[in-house]
């Protein structure tokens, strides 16, 4: 029922010209999204404002070159009159019905752009979305998610925001960095569909990495809603950033059209919404990050109120009576991610221009891969949780698997020890199916700390009866090497994250599949370098007979030396 709620609260909108392409039309065609209704009565929704930015009006973009920096609200009046908005939310239910469509248009004729093979009466019928027109309240920014996001996500490394490649019709509007950090608020004057009279926002200033999130939007946006209207995705609390956790990363699967969608956290009072949606895909010097930007509604909402102050009392007259609230988050009823203070033994591996990650194994021991250490004879660790926190040792290197070896281990050895970190137990087994977090510096190195990310541990490959190679799903991109894989319920440390996949034929690279070195090949020469300083147990790594390297042998040599490793 909770999660029913939160379905419930979603909705789609679009946004086009009710002037088609007459003359002095800032736009052509349309845009969609999708939204979260926060209030029924009256009916309020919030949304991603970059589906209206075409409709801007030319003198509103003129008067003010730096618009996107400097105003804290647009209202109504400098979009185009022509603006002609609706929003599509789900009834009661999403029984199945005459082929129909909420318009009374027959759905199967857009299937074909995706491959569909339409099936009589199978698709929804027309009482089950609700069609109403709304209005354009205001568009507020979010400076506070702008500042954090500018100093995570670096221009230096090429990030790339986009809906897809071909989508002109709907607006491909996200590669404009400008209208990231940008929220609308519309007005729907009839909709009095039964529900929840308001939906119960929360703070993110309470979340931690590994809580479990619910993603909730309309894949492809206007496209074929009886079908992806409001649809769930399940995932963790990946990474957190800036006061208050404004910036919220998380593994949670979504695609193009979900952006302006809610995500939702599940406490001991319920299902409350604590971000919208800014970002389904991105891409990082052209890989893949299979990662979801969000923003905190608390900061949204709290830039809605500061411009209704602002703005005297010409807004505040005609303003519906809607109470824009983010309480604190109860307790979290799941939070299925790594201990908190396991986070502690993962830490960040730099080698010159190279990073990679790595994991303690005891106070004065690191393990990471050899190609992230990449030949050095030493290196600096970085324990560090927060931007604001950490401290920078210096590593020895003592020991890298050959270039032929089907391991990419490397041992690394601290200077100095460390004393607080969460020595890891290592598993003794493994099991096909089992749900595992995946704790490493991937994508944002020492710009924000370790990025934690969830999945299964799809396949134990063995050799001889013992675990020689370890294939899991969680999202892992370049910097998570090294890092570290875990059993969530368990806690137990299961292996060391050696690379994902990579077509090299279309320079395609999949973060969700990827291959760790189980710790049972690792942890008899671990403890034998722990007790009498001989790197006999991990030379043998070099002797892996013939079957264990045909496990491995999609792993290939690097011929150059990139700026960051997979």
């Amino acid at each position: 029922m909770m999660l029913l709620s939160g379905d419930r609260a979603c909705c789609v909108i679009s946004a086009s010209s009710a002037c088609g392409n007459s003359v002095g039309t800032p736009a052509q065609g349309s845009w969609s999204c999708s939204g979260v209704i926060l209030s029924r009565s009256p009916g309020i929704v919030v949304c991603h404002g970059a589906i209206f930015c075409p409709f801007l009006l030319e003198e509103a973009i003129a008067a003010d070159q730096g618009i996107w920096s400097q105003c804290s609200v647009l209202l109504a009046n400098s979009f185009s009159p022509d603006i002609q908005i609706q929003v599509l939310c789900a009834a009661e239910s999403r029984s199945k019905g005459n082929g129909k469509g909420v318009l009374g248009k027959d759905l199967g004729a857009c299937s074909p752009a995706l491959g569909f093979n339409p099936l009589s009466n199978q698709q929804g019928s027309p009482g089950t979305l609700r069609q109403h027109e709304a209005k354009l309240l205001m568009m507020v920014p979010c400076p506070e998610f702008q500042n954090t996001f500018s100093k995570v996500f670096t221009r230096a490394e090429q990030w790339h925001f986009c809906r897809s490649e071909d989508e002109q019709e709907h607006g491909a509007l996200l590669d404009d960095l400008r209208y990231l950090h940008w929220f609308a608020l519309l007005e729907i004057p009839d909709l009095n569909s039964p529900g929840l009279a308001q939906v119960s926002c929360v703070l993110a200033e309470s979340l931690r990495k590994g809580d479990m999130l619910f993603a909730c939007g309309s894949p492809f946006g206007s496209f074929c809603p009886d079908i992806f209207i409001n649809t769930l995705s399940k995932g963790i609390v990946s990474n957190l950033a800036g006061e208050g956790n404004v910036l919220i990363l998380t593994d949670a699967r979504c695609l193009p059209g979900t952006e302006g969608g809610g995500v939702f956290v599940f406490s001991e009072d319920g299902f409350n919404l604590v971000g919208i949606i800014v970002a389904p895909l991105c891409w990082k010097a052209n890989e893949w990050v299979g990662l979801t930007l969000v923003c905190s509604i608390g900061h949204i909402l709290e830039n809605v109120r500061s411009a209704l102050v602002g703005s005297g009392s010409s807004m505040k007259t005609w303003w519906p009576p809607v109470q824009l609230v983010a309480k604190p988050v109860g307790k979290m009823a799941v939070s299925p991610g790594p201990a908190q203070h396991l986070l502690s033994a993962v830490v960040l591996v730099e080698c010159g221009q190279v990073w990679g990650s790595g994991v303690v194994v005891s106070s004065r021991l690191v393990l990471t891969c050899r190609h992230v250490v990449n030949e050095a004879s030493g290196v600096c660790v970085r324990v560090q949780h927060s931007p604001e926190k950490g401290c920078v040792l210096k590593g020895k290197v003592v020991f890298t698997t050959n270039d032929d070896s089907p391991y990419d281990i490397a041992v690394v050895e601290l200077e100095e020890s460390l004393l607080c970190f969460a020595k890891p137990v290592s598993a003794t087994k493994f099991g096909a199916g089992e749900e595992v977090s995946v704790v490493g510096f991937g994508v944002f190195g020492q710009s924000c700390g370790p990025s934690v990310t969830s999945g299964i541990l799809s396949a134990v490959i063995t050799v001889d009866d013992k675990p020689v190679m370890l294939q899991s799903t969680c999202a892992i991109h370049g910097g998570s090497s090294g890092g570290a894989l875990f059993s969530t319920n368990s806690g137990k440390l299961l292996g060391i994250v050696a690379s994902n996949t990579k077509d090299n034929s279309v320079g395609a690279t999949y973060p969700h599949l990827n291959y760790s070195v189980p710790i049972t090949v690792l942890q008899p020469a671990v403890l034998e370098y722990s007790r009498t300083g001989d790197l006999h147990g991990f030379q043998e790594l070099n002797r892996a007979n013939d079957r264990i390297r045909l496990v491995w042998r999609l792993q290939r040599k690097t011929t150059e030396v990139p700026h960051s490793k997979l």
